[in-house]
């Protein structure tokens, strides 16, 4: 008799669908940081983000990505949940008021 091989057809789990915040009305005064998931030339273009970003609101505080873990697409998804704390407890420990998250490639 023959030995068949058995994959499982679940998926990734599913995340709980959460409604986007409120758009804030200006970004001068504001806090906004920088999340990168090591992708698509990130380190060229988020420098360019902010500069843009201080050119149409001069009093805007930018948190670079250097100061946030990276966004890792990696790993197993309890893996990929304690990395997203750490963003998330790293975003409120700098204030961030807005997050701008890239570079998809």
């Amino acid at each position: 008799m023959e030995k068949l091989s058995v994959i499982s057809p679940i998926g990734a789990e599913a995340v709980e669908q959460k409604n986007l915040a409120k758009r804030l009305d200006t970004l001068n005064g504001k806090v906004v940081a920088e999340v990168w998931n090591e992708d698509f030339k990130g380190d060229i273009m988020f420098p360019i983000y902010r500069e843009l970003l201080k050119q149409r609101f001069p009093e805007v505080k930018i948190v670079p990505y250097t100061d946030i873990p990276y966004a890792s697409l990696k790993g197993t998804p309890s893996y990929q949940r304690e990395v997203l704390n750490d963003i998330v407890a790293a975003l409120k420990a700098k204030g961030a008021d807005a997050v701008i998250t890239g570079n998809g490639g």
